[in-house]
């Protein structure tokens, strides 16, 4: 029983890990997002906003299980600082393209960002399938949103 119960609070201190990283970045979105993102010229493929909010709800989530089955496999080791890595560029990437305004900067912490996805997500499925398969989903979001940022930083100069 302590040892459901010792994973199961696991879980959701991945969980809670995760949505801060979304939070800090969520502050320098909520400053810009409604006037300043909403004037830039994008491209017409640009989702409606309604959609982010759910995509990287679900996103987050699949990321802290993801975190949770390798931390249970291999505790706090080097596959764990490459999600930490990634995760700081993540909310990293909202401070330079709402909170400062920098679709170039942006840009650039994006790539990095990628990378590290990338890293993290060959890492996560050497050491559990099923934590692999679940990063997947936010290496595709993650080379659109890619993609989208250099559309509008393109568009933008």
């Amino acid at each position: 029983m302590v040892a459901v119960m010792r994973s199961w609070l696991s879980l959701a201190a991945f969980i809670v890990v995760c949505f801060a990283a979304a939070g800090l970045g969520g502050l320098a979105t909520g400053r810009s997002v409604g006037t300043w993102y909403k004037d830039l010229a994008k491209p017409s493929w640009t989702p409606p906003g309604w959609v982010f909010g759910p995509v990287w709800t679900m996103l987050y989530i699949a990321m802290a299980v993801a975190a949770w089955r390798v931390w249970q496999k291999q505790g706090l080791r080097w596959p764990l600082a490459l999600f930490g890595a990634q995760l700081v560029f993540n909310a990293a990437w909202s401070w330079f393209f709402f909170g400062l305004r920098m679709p170039g900067a942006a840009c650039i912490d994006v790539v990095l960002l990628w990378g590290a996805i990338v890293a993290t997500t060959i890492v996560f499925w050497r050491t559990d399938l099923c934590a692999g398969v679940l990063f997947v989903p936010y290496l595709l979001w993650v080379t659109f949103a890619m993609v989208l940022n250099a559309a509008i930083w393109r568009m933008n100069p």
